[in-house]
C-alpha cells in the first residue's frame, strides 16, 4: 500500500511530531521533489506553463484536501503551485501529513500522463 492510499487521521494536538529519522523514511518513500523546509515543513512547488494551469492544479489539490480534511498552504503564481503541509495542532509533521502530501504527488503524476 503507498503512501497516497492511506487516508488522512484529524489529529487531536497532544502528540508528538514525526521523530527526525521516522520523517526521513517517509520523505524518501514520498519522492517527487518533495522536501522538509527549515520549518520542519513538507514543501514542493510544481511548475506550469502559465497561471491558469497553476490554478486548475490549486483546484484539484482543494478538492483532496476537502476530501481528506486536511488543508495544505497553497501558493499559486504564474507558472507554479507551491504547497506546504505540516499539522498545524502540533506546529510539526505526522504520518497524516505525508499522506496528503503523496496524495497531492499522485494529482501531479497523474496530470503529466
Amino acid at each position: 500500500m503507498s503512501l497516497a492510499d492511506h487516508a488522512c487521521i484529524p489529529c487531536r494536538g497532544g502528540v508528538p511530531p514525526l521523530a527526525h529519522a521516522r520523517a526521513q523514511e517517509l520523505l524518501a518513500d514520498l519522492g517527487g521533489g518533495w522536501r522538509i523546509n527549515a520549518e520542519g515543513h513538507l514543501e514542493n512547488l510544481y511548475p506550469f506553463a502559465n497561471f491558469v494551469d497553476a490554478m486548475a492544479f490549486a483546484q484539484r489539490i482543494a478538492d483532496v484536501a476537502e476530501a481528506e480534511n486536511h488543508h495544505p498552504d497553497l501558493t499559486v503564481r504564474w507558472g507554479a503551485c507551491g504547497v506546504e503541509v505540516w499539522t498545524h495542532k502540533i506546529s510539526g509533521l505526522t504520518e497524516s501529513d505525508f499522506f496528503l502530501a503523496a496524495k497531492i504527488q499522485r494529482l501531479s503524476d497523474a496530470q503529466a500522463k
